[in-house]
């Protein structure tokens, strides 16, 4: 799996928590992805059994709350009433629009949006984790099918 020096895990670690089998192949799942694709805690889980791992779905949301608080992974809310997850990269940011009948999303880069929420956030002595903005509206796709 994942290799003492990751510097992933070296954070954890100096965190003071443990490097589970869980928890490693949660990002080793998150860092396969190809770009633009979430996950939701349920989704996880149903891949995680795919792959063998014997998880409960409880330590899959405990799991991705954990790595998202830490700021390896977003947490994303979108049309659907539950949370998605995405590995955060130190690649450009992005945010996403969401159509509100399909719910397919659509990811896109603006870095003023970015450096809105690092002034604000410096503004309030906040240290940024995160900032997201997002736009809902309806996909050509559905326009077309209404």
């Amino acid at each position: 799996m994942v290799k003492s020096f990751d510097p992933v895990f070296d954070n954890l670690r100096k965190r003071g928590h443990r490097i589970t089998p869980q928890r490693e192949v949660i990002l080793q799942i998150f860092r396969q992805l190809p770009n633009g694709v979430h996950l939701s805690a349920d989704e996880l889980y149903v891949k995680m059994n795919e792959l063998g791992y014997n998880v409960s779905l409880a330590t899959a949301y405990r799991t991705l709350k954990l790595l998202s608080s830490f700021g390896l992974l977003r947490e994303l809310t979108f049309a659907e009433g539950h949370k998605h997850y995405e590995l955060k990269q130190d690649s450009l940011p992005h945010q996403h629009i969401i159509c509100v009948n399909c719910n397919s999303t659509l990811e896109f880069e603006d870095h003023f949006l970015e450096e809105i929420g690092q002034k604000i956030g410096l503004k309030h002595h906040f240290q940024v984790i995160d900032s997201q903005f997002k736009i809902f509206g309806i996909c050509p796709n559905c326009q077309l099918n209404k």
